[in-house]
């Protein structure tokens, strides 16, 4: 039996790489013919997992993390039929069955019947169904025919590897964002947020068509990588409101649209930037966007924060001014983005050389023992998006 190791959370602030057991093709107690068993060739550390490390969700000891995953099919289910053995594929962050309403309709951030509590699944994620999580070196992937995207060519992808791992979830999920607010050829764009996913967003904006993307931060660092492919930055550690910083790059106030990659774990602006303030981003963005303009909300929010600044925020409830987006007529998406949506054109986008995402957002190839290292250094805020290559075989 082959050896399995995984990155585990064990309290908050904690992780280790532990032993773990070798997947099965299994559903507990009955076969999952319907899945594949992957050798996993890349998996990333997500600002989502941040969430959970900093104990600002229920996830429980012992949680196997990772939900952006690619791998090398090893062994498949006798139900799957398109997939091979030996096929190189992205798996969707999302886990979805391609058999509820929602699947039927394009709603695989939602599927019904992947996770009894609610709906929608991912790999490794608290409250998300308990899927064993793939920052590992093995890990099992159900309804694998309708999940799975291979990539056409084996060894043309893994060329362009540090690109492609990313289709699992950060660009899907930034593109998304950007598409939610509307972003389109001469859009003026604000995007909150230089981590990975804002970056991804602040990219994609730019292979939309956007004219103009601005995009909000406090650390220096990353400001500076979003500046390096394009963007105009604003530092949100000044005491100058984010209107009159936007006014001074545009000459209005306002932007056109505005995309929340930051989430619940918000912190104010300006002399208030030391302080948490869990609805900052979404009461600022609803403030700078136009009215009749769209706001993309990628940015997790949760139901459950124990570590909240307040006893509303710990169930979720946030002082949003819902007043002032119904006054302005603002469109607002909210939710998990639905992978599977974008997944084929934005890998197409990286193998003909459109984009450039791995540069956009700095991608940092570690291994799976220094993945503790990586999370040290993520949460300390690098501008670095940090891919865990399991098994050495990223160039």
């Amino acid at each position: 039996m082959c050896q399995n190791h995984g990155v585990a959370y064990i309290k908050p602030g904690v992780v280790e790489v532990r032993e773990i057991e070798y997947p099965k093709l299994a559903l507990g107690n009955r076969k999952c013919e319907h899945g594949v068993i992957l050798k996993i060739v890349s998996t990333n550390i997500c600002g989502s997992d941040q969430h959970m490390v900093r104990g600002r969700t229920t996830a429980p000891e012992g949680l196997i993390l990772g939900h952006e995953i690619t791998g090398l099919v090893i062994e498949a289910g006798r139900d799957v039929e398109f997939i091979k053995v030996g096929d190189l594929v992205s798996v969707p962050f999302n886990i979805a069955c391609g058999r509820c309403r929602n699947c039927k309709a394009g709603q695989t951030g939602i599927c019904l019947n992947v996770n009894p509590a609610r709906p929608g699944a991912a790999y490794g994620y608290v409250d998300m169904g308990g899927w064993v999580g793939g920052q590992a070196e093995y890990v099992m992937v159900p309804y694998a025919d309708f999940n799975l995207l291979k990539f056409p060519d084996s060894d043309q992808a893994m060329a362009k590897i540090k690109d492609l791992t990313l289709l699992s979830d950060i660009f899907p999920t930034g593109f998304h964002g950007a598409v939610t607010a509307g972003v389109g050829p001469g859009s003026i764009v604000y995007v909150a947020g230089a981590g990975p996913v804002g970056l991804a967003c602040a990219a994609s904006c730019h292979l939309l068509g956007a004219a103009l993307v601005i995009v909000g931060d406090m650390i220096d660092e990353r400001l500076a990588q979003a500046k390096s492919f394009g963007c105009e930055v604003i530092d949100l550690k000044k005491d100058a409101t984010l209107a009159e910083q936007i006014e001074a790059i545009v000459g209005v106030p306002e932007v056109d649209c505005a995309v929340d990659c930051v989430g619940f774990e918000a912190k104010g602006h300006g002399h208030d930037s030391g302080h948490e303030q869990p609805a900052t981003v979404l009461n600022s963005i609803m403030e700078v966007t136009r009215a009749g303009g769209q706001l993309g909300i990628p940015g997790l929010y949760v139901t459950g924060d124990p570590g909240a600044v307040d006893e509303a925020a710990k169930k979720g409830s946030l002082s949003i001014r819902i007043g002032l987006g119904w006054a302005k007529s603002h469109s607002i998406h909210t939710g998990q983005c639905p992978v599977m949506k974008y997944h084929r054109q934005l890998m197409n986008a990286i193998l003909y050389d459109k984009i450039k995402i791995a540069q956009a957002v700095n991608v940092e190839v570690i291994s799976l023992q220094d993945s503790v290292r990586g999370y040290s250094d993520f949460d300390k805020g690098a501008a670095k998006k940090f891919v865990i290559d399991p098994h050495g075989m990223i160039a």
